[in-house]
């Protein structure tokens, strides 16, 4: 079967999706239901075992699918490589981290000079705080971080759309 990265993924969480279902669903069929009467009597209200053996079968096959398509995507994040050298799962850690960066960024950019009046009893003063950073430096190192992140992505979803055989 011909597939890309981005068609891989998007498999991989339809299947998970359809697992945590069934995984969801198998608890109702774990229990049978019986009524035993006074006398030893017993009458089988519930019988789940047949659906229950079918549902943790297709519960186990899914997995066993679902394992097999993350090696295949892990295996592909690892071989396909950007222009610069750095496999797709390097550069998708390395964008992970910039993108932490740049929150931390955007945060003390947001912090601005301050000046407050403090009234004591025998003394008044200025209580004056200042950023000791160059908020225009912090910007155009902020604007780089998102260029090199905008070109990572970029190339990554190049790179997702390469066919391959599975």
């Amino acid at each position: 079967m011909k597939t890309n990265i981005a068609a891989l993924m998007s498999l991989i969480s339809e299947e998970e999706r359809y697992l945590n279902g069934r995984s969801y669903t198998i608890k109702g069929y774990a229990i049978n239901t019986s009524v035993e009467e006074l006398d030893g009597r017993i009458n089988i209200i519930e019988d789940n075992k047949e659906a229950f053996d079918l549902d943790l079968k297709e519960i186990e096959r899914i997995s066993k699918e679902l394992s097999k398509l993350k090696r295949v995507l892990y295996e592909k994040n690892n071989q396909f490589k950007l222009s610069d050298g750095r496999s797709i799962q390097e550069a998708i850690v390395d964008n992970t981290n910039l993108r932490k960066l740049k929150s931390t960024f955007e945060q003390l950019l947001m912090l601005k000079n301050s000046k407050r009046r403090v009234t004591e009893v025998n003394n008044s003063y200025f209580e004056c705080k200042t950023v000791n950073f160059d908020s225009r430096e912090l910007r155009k190192r902020l604007e780089e971080i998102d260029n090199e992140i905008q070109k990572t992505d970029f190339e990554i979803s190049k790179l997702n759309s390469v066919e391959f055989e599975i």
